[in-house]
């Protein structure tokens, strides 16, 4: 294992206040998951102000505040308070059966009128005399933290530099044993914090962040040493199969898992990386995993333990992991609730989603399913730091979980519950996975836009690779890049659709929505409609559109969970243009596939809708090319003057924009038109011509 980085830059913190080191400092220590996963840990800085209200000097307390990443954290994030009165509060503790009712006074302490909520950490900061403090989650030390002689470890790891607090949750007692040990050993630079993780200070933000790397890398240095075990996991006993097989099975398995699980939809994340590897073939996976993670941060990503799927590659398929798929959730979901029911409390809150959350499959990898991507994917992080943590405790020592009414006690929490509690409602398409095929153009790229406002993520294939990578890039910079995926697809390419859908399988986990749009548009007289120009309208509008929901519906219908297939045709496929007997003739393919699969599906819950647009000009690739020549000459005016000339021919005398398309598609994507299938939507501010009835 490699040791920590020191990338602290003096050039850049040069000039740079108190509150802004400690956000640099912070982000620092954020960028490596190695020191702390995304969202945990905390520092801090006790900084010299000046009252607001009487210009007095007072000693404040920066702090990160509830929610936030280190590794992302601005200003705006940390929490400020009066030292004072978060030392003062003391004085009103009254024991460990009191600890909850202290985090309510915090917010009466606050400075400046800061709105960002302290978080349950603010005590362990402003009991430790120093003024800079840190607290991370390294997977090293943690390792040390989560040995059943861990208090032993430190001592030979660190002598006294660093001392050892036993279990127990964070809060106000915590804080108060903390402020004991700080006293006691003034010359100690940290305290490991049993089964959770370290805390290290110092008096400047510069040598606290060089201290905390320094008791990491030791920690790391120790375990490399060459006198442990070179594996805690035991041998290994699967052996792993090549990448695009592993993957092929994570398509297959993936939706499966995702159509049984139970209440809203989830979003699916799948990690192959060597830790994972080496953690899911060995001898004592089912073992270590039965234990549970230690971190407290750990398991409330995680839940305290994953769901090992029995698998032995090369004598088994994927259909016979499937096969047994029912009875593993039902055991796991069976035990889940008779863990809540041994540990539950008076006041604990209701029981939770009782699926798993982290999957572990011999030869193949972790899968991990949330209520949107980047939950799923920080949970696989989450539990690969607990990989981490048990290969090297298992080397050091023996590894141990947290005892199970401790563990319950946190993930049931009611300041836990509450912080939940306070989550915004979900998005209307939240938990949903669209694959939008010419997703890279005009009507598109505005499909792909809505569909992610509303939280869907978002699967952007096109043939274009330059503007596949283009949009790829602004619609992640928009909603992050958890949400986005760029597939290249030649939509009528048989291998080149499979392996799309595949790729969305695994990447997602499945499919909710599929947005078939890839197209272009032709215009000639019948007698200069060439056999090619024939085929390629034919290939594009109505075998892509065949293959691509072919696709679509194999992958819906693995899941179980229905979902809506929305097509982009024209206004050409209800009423007959003159000399573009090719396109609309295709269109009109379309229009009828559409109404055949809306028959089909409706068994499954798959419903199967058309929107129609014409003379979408702005934005558009296929108004960029001949097409718009092509019309401009049928139509005897400029290509310069087509939007017009469309515009006045509509009723209401409005252009169309991809925009105004997008709308329409949403609305057949979302459980607003759940009961509607075999529909179209005109989207042609009016045209009699076309009007379906």
């Amino acid at each position: 294992m490699a040791l920590i980085e020191n990338r602290w830059d003096e050039c850049a913190a040069q000039g740079l206040s108190e509150p802004e080191l400690l956000v640099y400092r912070s982000n620092l220590l954020g960028a490596d998951h190695r020191v702390t996963n995304y969202g945990g840990g905390n520092t801090s800085a006790k900084v010299r102000a000046p009252d607001p209200l009487t210009g007095e000097p007072m000693d404040v307390l920066w702090v990160k505040g509830s929610g936030g990443d280190l590794g992302t954290i601005t200003k705006s994030d940390f929490s400020t308070l009066y030292l004072q009165k978060l030392l003062a509060l003391q004085t009103r503790y009254t024991g460990l059966a009191h600890e909850d009712g202290m985090v309510a006074l915090y917010p009466h302490c606050t400075f400046d009128l800061n709105a960002r909520a302290p978080s349950i950490d603010t005590p362990l900061h402003a009991y430790v005399n120093r003024t800079h403090v840190d607290h991370v989650h390294p997977d090293a030390v943690i390792a040390i933290a989560a040995s059943a002689d861990g208090e032993h470890l430190t001592r030979e790891v660190y002598g006294e530099e660093v001392g050892w607090l036993a279990w127990l949750r964070p809060g106000f007692e915590l804080a108060m044993r903390l402020q004991r040990f700080v006293s006691e050993h003034p010359s100690a630079r940290g305290v490991i914090l049993e089964g959770h993780g370290l805390m290290t200070w110092s008096d400047t933000s510069r040598q606290c962040y060089v201290n905390t790397l320094d008791v990491i890398n030791r920690a790391i240095k120790w375990l490399e040493s060459g006198d442990l075990p070179r594996s805690g996991f035991g041998e290994r006993i699967v052996a792993a199969l090549p990448q695009d097989e592993r993957r092929a099975i994570a398509s297959r398995l993936m939706p499966e898992i995702r159509g049984r699980l139970t209440g809203a939809p989830k979003v699916g994340h799948f990690d192959d990386s060597e830790s994972v590897l080496e953690f899911v073939c060995s001898e004592h996976l089912e073992r270590l995993a039965a234990i549970g993670t230690s971190c407290p941060d750990h398991f409330l990503r995680t839940k305290i333990r994953p769901l090992v799927l029995a698998f032995e590659p090369g004598r088994e398929s994927t259909s016979d992991v499937t096969e047994r798929l029912p009875q593993a959730l039902d055991s796991y979901r069976a035990e889940y609730a008779a863990y809540y029911a041994r540990c539950k409390r008076a006041a604990s809150p209701s029981m939770r989603d009782v699926d798993p959350i982290v999957y572990l499959v011999p030869g193949v990898g972790m899968i991990t399913f949330a209520a949107e991507k980047s939950t799923s994917r920080i949970a696989a992080e989450f539990y690969v730091n607990a990989i981490n943590v048990m290969r090297d405790a298992s080397r050091a020592s023996t590894y141990r979980g947290l005892p199970e009414q401790e563990a319950f006690d946190i993930e049931y929490w009611t300041l836990e519950e509450a912080k939940l509690q306070r989550m915004p409602k979900p998005r209307q398409l939240a938990g949903r996975v669209a694959l939008v095929t010419g997703g890279a153009g005009g009507i598109g790229l505005a499909i792909s836009n809505r569909l992610l406002a509303e939280g869907a993520c978002v699967i952007l294939c096109d043939i274009d690779n330059a503007a596949l990578e283009s949009s790829q890039t602004a619609l992640r910079k928009q909603f992050g890049k958890d949400a986005v995926a760029g597939v290249w697809m030649d939509v009528t390419n048989e291998d080149s659709v499979t392996s799309a859908f595949q790729q969305a399988a695994w990447l997602f986990g499945g499919l909710d929505i599929c947005i078939s749009n890839a197209g272009i548009a032709s215009a000639a007289p019948i007698e200069a409609t060439t056999m090619a120009l024939w085929s390629r309208n034919f290939d594009i509008l109505a075998t892509g559109y065949f293959l691509v929901s072919r696709s679509a519906v194999q992958l819906l219908k693995a899941q179980g969970r229905g979902g809506s297939v929305v097509f982009i045709g024209s206004k050409n496929a209800l009423a007959a243009s003159s000399g573009a007997s090719a396109y609309s003739a295709a269109k009109a393919a379309e229009l009828h596939l559409a109404r055949c699969l809306a028959l089909e599906c409706a068994p499954q819950g798959i419903r199967v809708n058309v929107v129609n647009p014409d003379a979408v000009l702005r934005g558009s690739r296929i108004w960029q090319g001949e097409w718009a020549e092509q019309r401009a000459s049928q139509l005897k005016t400029t290509v310069e003057e087509l939007e017009s000339v469309y515009r006045e021919r509509s009723l209401l005398k409005r252009s169309v924009f991809p925009e105004d398309v997008a709308e329409a598609v949403a609305f057949f994507a979302s459980e607003r038109s759940g009961k509607s299938t075999g529909n179209i939507i005109n989207v042609d501010a009016g045209n009699a011509a076309a009007f379906t009835r």
